[in-house]
Formats: structure tokens, C-alpha cells, sequence
């Protein structure tokens, strides 16, 4: 908590001139805090296990440090559990919701996601992308910073001229309404069919590319089927996003910006940023930064993905002011987007320093990697109803419930466990999500965290008293000194930090791994400890522990933007 660090730095400072940083023991037995003496030793041409000697026998005490002593090249610091005890609870009492975020910061921060492409339903990699998106949002907002959530419809291009050339050719006017599909897979069948059918008839390369270039002219036949079958794509997308509870603050479309988009490109020319080639494509040279040169007008006059991505860095700014611009995209992307922030700063874009890429890596199932081309991709409305069934199956097996309540809770469960077995993992992680293992109320799963809530919730029901800010004087904390008690407390007051880590490093799998910590610290505690039949003094102390950690979990799932049940 932060002001036993201030605590313990304010003493340090006495005897240590350079900047101070703590750590947290490996082991509780070590202390609460640890000061790490490496960097002195040249400064004092000592050892480190001779400096934190030195500084243990001449710090002494005070009312937050009970104990100093040193273990090795550290100097531990052991609090007053007592007065530790009392801060967090309290804290926690008072600021519920609220507990663990930041005081406002005058920082403007834009996070896009998922930027699909209208030529396909959103799928398995796109609900990663979600997630991390609007869990980072969270976690930011969270911390004090003003996000702003933002989607980019990769709306027009050679892929979405795919699927518009096979509705064409074999579509016969089929509609989602004649076909009882939802609109966005309707397009995407097209895009399969396309491509199925492109080693049968091999021109369709070309008629793909005259479609492109017809769109592009404005005709009239082409740009109708367009709007069509794009806006079939938007409303399911917007379905599913709806599921997720994503709503973005600001949407654009590729097809909207790509003319002034070549007009940038055209301009940069005009100054010599960028060059024309023998076969008249406008490149950037990016060799002496160590990168491929990259084409961004085809000779033909056509755009590529770069060229749009560079107007929409320029108008996300113009719109939003924001000193930090996160692009949440796979990490095959990271040569372009290395590339696009160069040419940002080779065209003097005034945002360049705040452009971050936040990279993910593949997401597999057990069957192996999807391609959407072959139609072997795993979309993400199936996935959900998927999860959703498995969710239902496991509630109906455990109670018996009516359909109301079994579908609020399905619902909760499902969505939970596909969330969390995501946002378990850091994101340059590639991991295999089996949806059976995701749904289990035992492991590193979500819903084992949702059952950890919903049994707290279950003991206070039972306790049925109300907890305000006025039962901590029918406590005492200090009879809260059990190994699991201690551990659990010290879990809570690492909350607000961890909660800093993960906006600072953009890792929602921090918070994942503490939820799964403080779970698993609970569960300890309950198999060991009684609660409601103790003495009324240990018995409402233990209450405010527990529903303290329950405040905890809740806090970090809606993080996640995880329901936390109250009954399972």
C-alpha cells in the first residue's frame, strides 16, 4: 500500500542518496517490502550483502515498519499488520467501486480496435482483439486517463471487391432475411465461395481487380452492390459487438479518407519525402532505417493499407488531441506498423512519440489455426453460443433452476470463461482456447474466480447484516493475524499498484493472474477458517475481510468487463 512505501522510502532517503526502488518478497516470511542494494555497491565499493547489513542496524521502526533487518543483498521491511490492517480495510470500506483507481490525469488516450475488414463475419482472432481493447479502455479509465474507443471499417479494397464479384456471379438476389442467416455471415460466404472458386476460373483475378477499379469510378452498379453488401456486414458486426459490450466513441471508414489519403501521398511527393519508381508506384525509401522501401500509391492509382492508415493517424488527432494513440492489431502487423510510425515522422505528424502498436499474438483452437479464406474459421458469434450451451449444460447438471434464471446465469458463465481464458494470457503469447477447459469451476479459469464471488456473496446473505462505514467498529482488526488472513490482506493492498501496472505496461493479463491469486488465497482461507460460528467480535472482523476481497474480485472482473455473479 502506498503509504507504507512512502513510509519505508522516507527512511531509506535518510541514508541513500540515489533513486529508490522497492520490491516485494518472493516469500511473506522475508518481509513486506525489500530495498535491493546492487546498484550502491560500486557508489560504496561494497558488497551488497555488506551494504544492507549496515543499512538494517541503522534504520530503525517507526509506527507503519515493525521490523528491519537485512537477508543477503536486501534490506527487509516488515509493517505493522495492525495499522496495515485497519488502512486497507478501511480503504476498501470507503471507496468500494472505486477501490484501486487513480485520481483524474489530463491525459487523452484513443485505443482502436478491432478494425475489421466487411468482406467477413468478425472471428476468433477479432474477439482477442476485442477483448484486449476494451479491457485496456477499462484499466485506463480505470487509472484516471480520458479514453476514447475508436474502430477503423477496412471497408473497400481488393478483399471486399471478393466477395461483392461472387454475390454477383452466383448470389441470385439471396438476401439474410430469404436465407435465415445472420447478415454478416451472408457476406462472408461469398468471400469463401470466391475464393473456392478461383482455381476453376482463373479470370476472376482480373474481373476482381476491373470491380476495384470500377468502384473506385464511381459506377453507379458497383458502388449500389457495395453499400449493400457492406451494410449487411456493419449490423452484424454491430450484433455482434453488442454481445461484447463494445461501443466505440467514434467509427471511421476506409472509404470515406482514401482520396485524401493519396492526396497526402501525392503531396510528400511533390516535397521529395516520397518517390516514384521506373513503374511509376510512389514508394518511401526505408532501408537506412532498417526496413523494406514501401509502395504507397500503385502505378495504377490505387491505394494499399498504408496509405489509408497514414490520413487516419492525422485525423484521429485532428479529432481527438490525444497524446497516446494505441493501435491494437496482431503481431504479424508489427513490420507495418513500424514502418507506418517512420513514415509518420518522415512527414512530420506532430503525434509520432505518443503511436504505440500493442501487438497480440495467434489464437488457436485444438483442431488447429483457422483460415477464413477456406471457410475453416471459427466466427464469433458461434463461439459465444458455443460457450453459452457448455455454460448451461454445467448449471443444469449442478441446480435445479427455472429457464429465466439458468439463461442469466449461462450468459454470465459463458461469457465470463471466454473472456477470461483470453485476457488470462500475455498478449504476444500464442495459446490453443479450448473451450471445454475454459468453462471449468476448477483451475485458471473464470469461472472459478465468478464462483469465489458468488460463495462470498452466499456467507453474507447467510450473515444477512449491513455493511457500511460504520460496522468497522464492531471489529477488531487485530485479531486478523492467521497466515491465509495476513496473506489475503496483503493481496488487497496490492490491488491499487498491480491496477497501475497494467495501464502502465498495457497488460490486462496482470490483472487476470491477481484475480486468480486472490481466488485461490480465498479459498484457503474458507477450507481452513470458520467464519459464521466463530465469536461475534472474530466473526464480524472475518466478515469485513471477505467482503472486502469480494469488492476486490468484483473490481478486477468488471476490469476484464466480466459479470461477477452473485449466485452460481
Amino acid at each position: 500500500m502506498q503509504v507504507f512505501k512512502e513510509a519505508i522510502i522516507r527512511l531509506l532517503k535518510k541514508e541513500v542518496k540515489e533513486p529508490i526502488e522497492l520490491e516485494t518478497p518472493p516469500d511473506s516470511k522475508l518481509g513486506d517490502y525489500a530495498f535491493p542494494c546492487f546498484g550502491l555497491a560500486k557508489q560504496l565499493k561494497k558488497s551488497p550483502m555488506e551494504i544492507a547489513k549496515d543499512l538494517a542496524s541503522k534504520l530503525k521502526p517507526n509506527k507503519y515498519i515493525k521490523e528491519i533487518k537485512s537477508t543477503g543483498p536486501y534490506v527487509n521491511f516488515f509493517v505493522n499488520n495492525g495499522i496495515f490492517n485497519e488502512a486497507i480495510l478501511k480503504e476498501i470500506l470507503n471507496k468500494k467501486e472505486k477501490y484501486g483507481s487513480s485520481f483524474k490525469k489530463n491525459k487523452r488516450v484513443v485505443v482502436e480496435f478491432p478494425a475489421p475488414n466487411t468482406n467477413k463475419p468478425l472471428h476468433l482472432g477479432h474477439v482477442r482483439n476485442m477483448l484486449i481493447g476494451e479491457s485496456l479502455s477499462r484499466i485506463l479509465e480505470f487509472n484516471g486517463y480520458n479514453v476514447f474507443r475508436v474502430n477503423l471499417n477496412n471497408d473497400r479494397g481488393i478483399h471486399i471487391c471478393k466477395s461483392m464479384l461472387a454475390y454477383k456471379k452466383w448470389g441470385d438476389a439471396k438476401t439474410p432475411e430469404s436465407e435465415n442467416k445472420k447478415s454478416d455471415h451472408l457476406v462472408g460466404d461469398f468471400y469463401v465461395l470466391f475464393n473456392k472458386n478461383l482455381k476453376k476460373y482463373p479470370g476472376l483475378e482480373n474481373e476482381v481487380q476491373d470491380m476495384l477499379r470500377k468502384w473506385e469510378a464511381g459506377d453507379k452498379e458497383t458502388v449500389d452492390l457495395w453499400k449493400k453488401m457492406n451494410n449487411w456486414a456493419f449490423k452484424g458486426f454491430n450484433e455482434t459487438y453488442k454481445k461484447f459490450e463494445i461501443k466505440h466513441d467514434k467509427v471511421y471508414n476506409e472509404s470515406e479518407h482514401y482520396k485524401k489519403a493519396k492526396d497526402v501521398v501525392l503531396d510528400c511527393l511533390k516535397k521529395n519525402i516520397f518517390k516514384k519508381d521506373e513503374d511509376g508506384n510512389i514508394f518511401v525509401e526505408l532501408e537506412e532505417y532498417k526496413m523494406p522501401n514501401k509502395i504507397l500509391l500503385r502505378a495504377d492509382g490505387t491505394s494499399v493499407y498504408m496509405t489509408q492508415d497514414l490520413m487516419l493517424a492525422q485525423l484521429k488527432y485532428k479529432d481527438f488531441k490525444m497524446d497516446r494513440s494505441i493501435f491494437v492489431v496482431g503481431s504479424e502487423q508489427k513490420l507495418h506498423f513500424r514502418q507506418l510510425f517512420k513514415i509518420l515522422e518522415l512527414i512530420g505528424f506532430k503525434n509520432i512519440g505518443g503511436c504505440y502498436h500493442l501487438a497480440y499474438g495467434m489464437i488457436y483452437l485444438p483442431e488447429g489455426k483457422m483460415k477464413s479464406r477456406e471457410g475453416t474459421i471459427v466466427d464469433a458469434d458461434n463461439i459465444v453460443a458455443n460457450m453459452i450451451t457448455l455454460a448451461r449444460k454445467e448449471i443444469q447438471e449442478r441446480h435445479e433452476l427455472d429457464k429465466k434464471e439458468i439463461d442469466k446465469r449461462a450468459e454470465q458463465i459463458g461469457m465470463g470463461a471466454l473472456k477470461f481464458f483470453i485476457l488470462k494470457y500475455d498478449a504476444l503469447k500464442d495459446f490453443v482456447f479450448n473451450p471445454r477447459e475454459s468453462i471449468s469451476f476448477e483451475g485458471e479459469t473464470g469461472p472459478y474466480i465468478q464462483y469465489a464471488h458468488a460463495r462470498i456473496c452466499s456467507i453474507l446473505r447467510k450473515f444477512g447484516k449491513r455493511i457500511d462505514k460504520n460496522f468497522i467498529d464492531k471489529t477488531d482488526l487485530s485479531l486478523l493475524k492467521e497466515k491465509e488472513e495476513t496473506e489475503l490482506i496483503k493481496l488487497l493492498g496490492n490491488f491499487p499498484e498491480l491496477v497501475e501496472n497494467a495501464a502502465s505496461s498495457y497488460k490486462p493479463s496482470l490483472i487476470s493472474r491477481y484475480l486468480l491469486d486472490l481466488s485461490q488465497s480465498f479459498n484457503e482461507f474458507y477450507h481452513i477458517h470458520q467464519i459464521l460460528k466463530e465469536r461475534e467480535e472474530l466473526k464480524n472482523t472475518r466478515i469485513l475481510l471477505i467482503d472486502s476481497v469480494r469488492q476486490a474480485l468484483r473490481n478486477g472482473l468488471n476490469l476484464l468487463g466480466i459479470e461477477a455473479p452473485e449466485k452460481m
